[in-house]
């Protein structure tokens, strides 16, 4: 058996995970983060994107936006201000999500601030991207 690592996944509103693994890819803020069980501790601000973690040898997927995570040689705690399973995603609803996003990029007449439409792009384009992998792997 490989080695694992105890995952947690988190959110204000629930836990999403709490499992061991065999390993995990995380969005940090300035890049995706590998980790293995015996991985040096550490602390980090989490991005926007897609994570997945690998239980006898599948992989599950994640969104995520925002939050921190810390890394132990025996543990991750991802504390993630938002976050949803591949299978739980609405696939057509981050399509509108995101078509509007684009839609209030492109007219400044809307008054949307640039970022907050980028932000809500990312949002989107993560959780379209964890459910397609999730599928994928299926």
């Amino acid at each position: 058996m490989a080695e694992t690592f105890e995952l947690e996944v988190a959110t204000p509103e629930r836990e999403l995970v709490k499992d061991q693994v065999e390993e995990a890819q995380i969005p940090g803020k300035n890049g995706y983060l590998g980790v293995l069980a015996g991985h040096a501790p550490l602390l980090t601000e989490l991005g926007t994107g897609f994570m997945y973690y690998v239980i006898g040898g599948k992989r599950r997927y994640l969104s995520i936006t925002g939050g921190f995570a810390e890394v132990l040689s025996d543990r991750v705690r991802i504390l993630a201000d938002a976050s949803e399973r591949a299978e739980e995603i609405d696939v057509e609803r981050a399509r509108q999500a995101r078509e509007r996003a684009q839609q209030q990029l492109l007219n400044a007449a809307l008054g949307v601030d640039p970022a907050a439409a980028l932000a809500a792009i990312a949002r989107a384009e993560s959780r379209l991207e964890a459910a397609a992998l999730g599928q994928a792997d299926s």
